[in-house]
């Protein structure tokens, strides 16, 4: 299993009925035999553009856990969603990963002494 950042823009008109739509990413992920280790909602922000005639949609982040054949599948769902605009499955390099964190360790020690 790789490490993922997914980035999914949804639908402002969801935003009332947010858990659904997120529900919706999350089965997703699972059923494609993911894991959600760590999911972050930025909230609704502006886009820089318009995207399917949208000026604004709610960002949320998750670092999901995909087997091989998994971004594919979920990419193929994505394509044909209404309630995603937007979306962004990244591969983590965990040793880029575990670098960022030693130095996020090593400034947080400094800042206590």
């Amino acid at each position: 299993m790789q490490e993922y950042e997914l980035t999914v823009l949804v639908h402002p008109d969801r935003e009332s009925d947010l858990e659904k739509a997120l529900k919706t990413v999350r089965d997703l992920v699972t059923t494609n035999g993911g894991k959600i280790a760590k999911e972050d909602n930025w909230g609704k922000k502006k886009l820089a553009y318009r995207v399917a005639r949208q000026d604004f949609a709610v960002y949320v982040l998750m670092d999901v856990e995909l087997p091989a054949e998994a971004p594919l599948k979920i990419s193929n769902a994505f394509n044909i969603s209404d309630d995603v605009i937007r979306y962004l499955l990244v591969k983590v390099d965990s040793k880029e990963r575990a670098k960022l964190e030693a130095a996020k360790k090593n400034q947080t020690e400094d800042e206590e002494e």
